[in-house]
């Protein structure tokens, strides 16, 4: 089977797919990362550009003699799968767009990365972390899954907090969306408060063979808010015709 590929986003980590990865594909292996200054890997080198987050995980792969795989992408990580599509699209079977967008700076996002990038400073990483994996849910910190997104959350190096933000502020790929050949499916929660259903309408409107997959009654963290639900949305979408 297909090996998929688990790119977590902004602050996040690998190890936010723990208890998830056998559920979503339980007959294929599953890749994770820790994207360079995240979660286990937070003492790597920071990047802060979307193209260098792909080419860095596309890297990855090569060195474990992956050709051939399925993508999901998270967020942030939504974007670095978006330009690994774009730029390797012969090695990549399904794609999984979830809870993501095409373009970095998001109207409507629960505040500008100016402010996120302004916080950070004044508040320091780790309550910069709990805030901000408090508004991954529909009810907060009073969340079951928030703990430990918090604690995934608060590994992040610094350098990787202001380059993730510039990675995201300074990419689009809305020009790309039409030339994406996998077949994709958009996954996200009604009540995201980082991407609004315009930029999961852009995506499902103009990516070839794509499909939605609306959750209710969740925020951003739909792996962890409705896990089963999730599970069979994406172990249902990866399994062969």
């Amino acid at each position: 089977m297909t090996p998929l590929v688990l790119v977590h986003g902004f602050m996040g980590g690998s190890a936010q797919w723990d208890g998830r990865k056998q559920a979503i594909s339980p007959d294929g292996d599953v890749i994770t990362v820790d994207l360079p200054g995240f979660g286990k890997n937070a003492a790597a080198s920071a990047l802060d550009r979307i193209p260098d987050f792909a080419d860095w995980v596309i890297s990855q792969l090569d060195a474990q003699g992956v050709q051939s795989f399925d993508l999901i992408g998270h967020s942030m990580g939504g974007m670095i799968v978006q330009q690994i599509a774009h730029q390797v699209p012969d090695r990549i079977g399904r794609l999984i767009l979830y809870s993501t967008g095409a373009v970095g700076v998001l109207p409507g996002r629960f505040e500008t990365i100016a402010q996120s990038k302004q916080r950070g400073v004044e508040d320091g990483i780790p309550e910069t972390a709990r805030r901000i994996a408090a508004t991954w849910f529909l009810h907060g910190a009073e969340a079951a899954g928030y703990q430990a997104c918090a604690e995934i959350a608060q590994l992040t190096a610094p350098a990787a907090f202001t380059g993730g933000l510039d990675a995201m502020q300074n990419w689009s790929g809305v020009a790309h969306l039409k030339g994406l050949r996998p077949q994709t499916m958009v996954l996200w929660g009604d009540q995201d408060r980082t991407y609004p259903w315009s930029q999961i309408e852009t995506l499902w409107q103009h990516i070839p063979n794509a499909q939605l997959a609306t959750v209710p009654g969740c925020a951003h963290a739909v792996h962890l808010e409705k896990p089963e639900l999730f599970n069979k949305l994406v172990s249902d979408f990866l399994r062969p015709d």
